[in-house]
């Protein structure tokens, strides 16, 4: 049993990089659409380079999103608008009639005729809510047939049908008796405009429920091609009807092999997104070594990668015009933040191609995509900088479009019927990858990374601790800054992080913050505090410098990639000056009492900072020297490092070795003022 829960802990790491591709494919799996594929691409514009094909089955052909349109346009607009009538309100005006019209012909005095009034008004009411009456100034758009919904009674009128208060004048004129006085007109007039009530309203109900059972049984198809039609010929170009008779064909089958063969449409795709993360690690372990070791580091490549393709899953849920609205570059820029451009463009280029089992015209959207995030690595460097991103983001968005429209010269034969709908998605891309920086800052504090921005705010030299060190070691302090400046000219050279190597450079000996008066750049006079103390308690103290520094690094939550600059920068080098004094009083003294703990540097920035900590120190031994003896100088303390093995473990080359040592001398002439001395 302990042996087994040895190995379990031994194999730890690769048990998380296991299960981290596997929570990973499920999450995918269950985003990606399990139809099958159909297995021709196609797209319009391009030849079919593919065997002479007949139709396997039976299908319809699908309408276009424009005859669709078209159709529910012309749907809606055919609806007859439904209204109700309010049959109560006509009975109780009906009914208010009698005393009304009392009151309006009480000076009346004939009874036969007062009678023969009171007969018309009421036939003149019950004629004019026969169907009812409309609202004043209503407005009439569409049909001119409607549906007037009386009790449980459905009507079918036209809308002349219906009366309207502004035409009362008109419609008693027309309608009074042959010979009836002027003043019983007016006197209707008065009457029915007190009366007339509207009690016609639209029935949005109805409407609603007729207007949804139209779209539903509104036909999607049109035409049906039979099983074994000839649908293209190889070689022939794929025009607009025979791209749609072919999307209508990859529709049906994917819906047909949907319901066959579920389990293995999964399986395809499993192995599929298997492969592609373990592409992925196994880059990682060849060429970047320390992130695949970091389980905190893959985590966040991979959340990352997943979140970017649920967010183009979501924008293709609702509306798949908004798929280039999803600004996927973001990746390849928060990753090259964190780490190096090639992970970024390769993890990038391995997220597109995932997303391409999503997304429509997937060959479209992988190419231009792929394209702009070559343009991406390319473009922005120096992510910190606000014009920098400005510029790059205005660069990515040219590169969408010029994409675009090539596309659509291919497929359409001309840029007269280009769809300007894109063009504003690639526009609004361009806006929301302008939110990069606060997604660095999210990414920084989840998962304890430190990026470029961080490492601009670290190289203020009024930081809190720069400052302390400054007051309390001003001579290691301007140690520091020297070898900050060479060690950021040596990087730009040979094209590592130049401003990592400065940071680093600036907080290496913060622990000489303790016990600064032991350190010989911050001692005044002559006296120095070792001449108390034996070799061997000398070498204590400036050996524990490391220590300390890690430990007030860590105590002021500096990231761990400048806090590695302070556990390399001397490796595991010896205090050489106090073993050959500890030598002179014990010859058998072991050389491994005064070695630093290590470890070697890791990396290009760790070693070029070694190196320029140990030019920086020795040079202020320098007294007078000419050019051959600075160039004989540096190379003699580059080279005594390479002879003791400290790179060893840095991917430095000794041709950028060399390059670093040409740097360091350029520098240290104008340090010294020397001159080069030309042939007379």
């Amino acid at each position: 049993m302990k042996s087994l829960w040895k190995f379990i802990v031994a194999q730890q790491g690769l048990l998380y990089k296991s299960l981290l591709i596997l929570s990973s494919s499920i999450c995918l799996l269950y985003l990606f659409p399990l139809g099958g594929q159909f297995k021709y691409e196609f797209q319009k514009g391009r030849l079919w380079q593919y065997p002479t094909y007949y139709a396997p089955f039976e299908f319809s052909i699908l309408k276009s999103e424009a005859e669709i349109e078209s159709d529910r346009i012309a749907v809606l607009k055919n609806l007859k608008p439904y209204f109700r009538s309010d049959m109560n309100l006509k009975q109780s005006i009906l009914e208010k009639y009698p005393e009304t019209f009392m009151i309006h012909f009480s000076e009346e005095s004939n009874p036969i005729l007062l009678d023969s009034l009171f007969q018309f008004g009421e036939s003149l009411l019950n004629k004019i809510y026969r169907y009812g009456v409309f609202p004043p100034n209503y407005k009439h758009q569409g049909s001119r047939e409607v549906l007037l919904i009386q009790g449980q009674e459905e009507i079918p009128i036209t809308i002349e049908e219906v009366f309207r208060p502004d035409t009362l004048s008109k419609y008693l004129v027309q309608n009074a008796p042959e010979g009836m006085l002027e003043k019983h007109i007016e006197l209707f007039k008065d009457l029915l405009f007190e009366l007339i009530t509207p009690n016609i309203t639209p029935d949005t109900f109805f409407d609603q429920r007729a207007q949804e059972e139209a779209l539903q049984n509104l036909s999607l198809f049109r035409g049906v091609i039979a099983a074994g039609e000839l649908i293209i010929t190889e070689g022939q170009l794929v025009n607009e009807k025979d791209f749609e008779v072919l999307s209508s064909l990859r529709n049906e089958f994917s819906l047909r092999q949907g319901d066959q063969s579920l389990v293995w449409v999964v399986v395809g795709y499993s192995i599929l997104i298997l492969l592609t993360f373990t592409l992925l690690l196994l880059f990682l372990h060849a060429y970047r070594m320390s992130i695949y070791e970091n389980n905190r580091k893959l985590t966040f490549i991979f959340f990352n990668i997943v979140i970017i393709i649920i967010a183009v899953t979501l924008v293709i849920n609702y509306d798949t015009t908004y798929v280039f609205a999803v600004p996927i570059c973001i990746l390849p820029l928060i990753v090259k933040a964190f780490f190096d451009a090639r992970l970024g463009l390769f993890t990038h280029v391995l997220t597109v191609l995932l997303i391409g089992f999503i997304v429509p015209n997937s060959f479209e959207y992988v190419f231009i995509q792929i394209m702009a995030g070559i343009i991406t690595i390319q473009t922005i460097a120096q992510l910190y900088r606000r014009a920098n991103l400005f510029i790059s983001v205005g660069q990515i968005v040219l590169v969408y479009l010029i994409g675009y429209l090539a596309f659509t010269t291919i497929q359409e034969g001309s840029l007269a019927r280009i769809d300007f709908t894109p063009l504003g998605m690639f526009l609004l891309n361009g806006l929301l990858m302008l939110f990069v920086q606060p997604l660095i800052y999210i990414n920084e504090k989840v998962f304890g990374l430190v990026s470029d921005v961080s490492l601009l705010e670290l190289s203020d030299t009024n930081s809190t601790l720069l400052k302390m060190l400054s007051e309390k070691a001003p001579g290691t302090f301007h140690h520091s800054l020297q070898v900050a400046n060479l060690a950021e000219a040596a990087a730009n050279e040979i094209g590592a992080n130049a401003l990592l190597v400065r940071v680093g450079g600036l907080y290496h000996d913060i622990g000489k913050l303790e016990n600064a008066n032991y350190f010989s750049e911050n001692q005044m006079g002559t006296f120095s505090p070792h001449e108390e103390l034996s070799p061997k308690q000398s070498a204590e103290i400036i050996i524990a410098h490391v220590r300390r520094g890690i430990a007030i690094a860590q105590k002021n939550k500096l990231p761990d990639r400048i806090v590695d600059f302070i556990r390399t920068h001397h490796g595991t080098s010896s205090v050489y000056y106090f073993y050959k004094k500890q030598l002179e009083i014990d010859p058998e003294t072991s050389e491994t009492d005064f070695q630093y703990p290590g470890p070697k540097p890791f990396s290009k920035e760790t070693a070029i900072l070694m190196m320029a900590d140990a030019v920086e120190a020795a040079s202020k031994s320098l007294k007078n020297p000419n050019i051959n003896q600075l160039e004989d100088f540096i190379s003699g303390i580059v080279d005594g490092k390479m002879k003791a093995l400290q790179f060893n473990n840095s991917n430095i080359t000794f041709s950028e070795i060399e390059s670093v040592k040409k740097v360091f001398f350029k520098k240290l002439i104008n340090v010294y003022q020397l001159r080069i001395e030309y042939p007379k």
